[in-house]
C-alpha cells in the first residue's frame, strides 16, 4: 500500500520507542501538572471569595481558574511532540494549532477578567452609584463581542485567510443584516442611549403610560420593571424611550395639596383661625415645609380650605404617615373649636297649611 508506506516514512514515525515513551511521559506529566495547578488555583480563589474584603489576587486567580481543558490538551501535545523528530510541515501545523489554542484561551481569560471587573464595579455601584448598574451590563456585552471578534479574526489570519477582504465583505453584508434586524439594533442603540444619558437607573420607580413599577434590570434588548402587584413588566428599550416616562426616583421632595371643608354655619371668627391652625399642625410634623393655607371658596354646602406643603422625602410611605398625622390633628383641633366638617347638604323649607291659606285669601 503506497499511501501507508508514504505515511510511515514520515520523520515523525522514524522516532525510536524510547523517544515515544519520553514524549508520552512528557505529555501525561504536563497534563497532570496543569490540572493540579488549576485545582490549586480554584481552591485558593474560593477561599479568597469567602472573605468579606476584596483581595488583590482575587481577579487574577479567577481569570486563571477559567483555563480550559482543551487548552491543556493542546499544550501537552505540543510539548510532547517537541521531544520528537518531526517534519517542517508538521512543525508549522503544530505551531499554528498552539497559536490558535492560545488565541481562544486568551479570549476566555479576557472575558473572565472583564466579567470579574464589572461584577466588582457592580457591587460598588449598588451602594454609591445605581446609575452605573444598568450601564455595566451593556459595557460587558460590548466588551465580550469585541474580544471574540478579535479572536476570530486572529484565528482566520493564522489559518492563512485574507481577513482584509473578509472585513470588507462583512461591511457590505452588514448593511443587509442591519436591515433585517433593525428592530433588534434599535433596541441595542436604545440601551446604549439609556446607559449614556441615564434617564433612569436600577431602583427608580417609573410610570410609563398605563404601567408602573420599579426598575429591576436594564438589558440589551429590554428593561424589566417590578409592578406594585408583584408581576414583572418587560418593555423593549426602543418602545420605552418613545414613551413619556415619569421617574419618581429622581424626586427630591413631594408637593402635597389637600382640602378641608367646614359647614356654612361656622362662625367667621373660627374661619379666620383655621389657616393659622393648619399651618401650626403642618409645621409640627418632621421633614415638612409649609407653603400656604387659605380659605379658597364657598362650596355647595361648605366653606372650602386649600393647603399646600412639602414632604422633604420622596418616600411615599413617609408622605402617607405625615398626611395621616396631619388629618388626625386637624380632626382633634376642629373638635376643640366646635367646628363641624362640611358635607353636601340641601335644606327643604315647608310652609304650614294655615300660612298658605292666609296667603291665598
Amino acid at each position: 500500500m503506497p499511501a501507508l508506506n508514504d505515511l510511515t516514512s514520515l520523520p515523525l514515525f522514524s522516532n525510536s520507542p524510547i523517544q515515544w515513551l519520553i514524549a508520552c511521559a512528557v505529555g501525561a506529566g504536563m497534563m497532570m501538572l496543569l490540572l493540579t495547578s488549576r485545582r490549586v488555583v480554584r481552591s485558593y480563589h474560593k477561599r479568597l471569595r469567602e472573605t468579606e474584603r476584596q483581595e488583590l489576587l482575587e481577579i487574577p486567580l479567577q481569570v486563571l481558574s477559567r483555563t480550559t481543558l482543551p487548552f491543556f490538551v493542546v499544550l501537552s501535545l505540543f510539548l510532547a511532540l517537541r521531544t520528537l523528530t518531526t517534519s517542517p510541515q508538521l512543525d508549522r501545523a503544530i505551531n499554528s494549532a498552539i497559536t490558535i489554542a492560545l488565541f481562544w484561551q486568551t479570549g476566555v481569560w479576557a472575558v473572565a477578567a472583564v466579567s470579574a471587573w464589572l461584577e466588582r464595579k457592580k457591587r460598588a455601584a449598588l451602594a454609591s452609584d445605581r446609575a452605573m448598574v444598568g450601564s455595566l451590563g451593556i459595557i460587558g456585552f460590548i466588551g465580550t463581542v469585541i474580544i471574540w471578534a478579535m479572536v476570530a479574526l486572529l484565528t482566520l489570519d493564522n489559518l492563512g485567510i485574507n481577513i482584509t477582504a473578509l472585513v470588507a465583505g462583512l461591511g457590505i453584508g452588514g448593511i443587509a443584516v442591519a436591515l433585517a434586524v433593525q428592530n433588534i439594533l434599535g433596541d441595542l442603540f436604545a440601551s446604549l442611549s439609556i446607559a449614556l444619558d441615564r434617564p433612569f437607573v436600577v431602583g427608580d420607580f417609573l410610570i410609563i403610560d398605563d404601567f408602573l413599577g420599579s426598575v429591576e434590570h436594564i438589558g440589551i434588548k429590554s428593561t424589566r420593571l417590578r409592578s406594585l402587584s408583584g408581576e414583572q413588566i418587560v418593555m423593549s428599550n426602543a418602545d420605552l424611550l418613545k414613551s413619556r416616562v415619569r421617574n419618581y426616583g429622581r424626586m427630591a421632595e413631594r408637593r402635597v395639596v389637600f382640602a378641608n371643608s367646614v359647614s356654612l354655619e361656622t362662625p367667621i371668627e373660627s374661619v379666620e383661625r383655621i389657616p393659622a391652625l393648619i399651618r401650626d399642625i403642618v409645621e409640627s410634623q418632621p421633614n415638612t415645609r409649609f407653603d400656604r393655607s387659605h380659605f379658597a371658596k364657598y362650596g355647595a354646602g361648605s366653606m372650602d380650605f386649600e393647603t399646600v406643603y412639602y414632604v422633604l422625602s420622596p418616600d411615599y410611605n413617609k408622605y402617607m404617615d405625615t398626611q395621616q398625622a396631619i388629618n388626625v390633628r386637624i380632626h382633634r383641633e376642629f373638635a376643640k373649636l366646635g367646628v363641624k366638617f362640611g358635607y353636601p347638604a340641601q335644606k327643604l323649607f315647608i310652609a304650614q297649611a294655615e300660612d298658605a291659606e292666609r296667603r291665598v285669601a
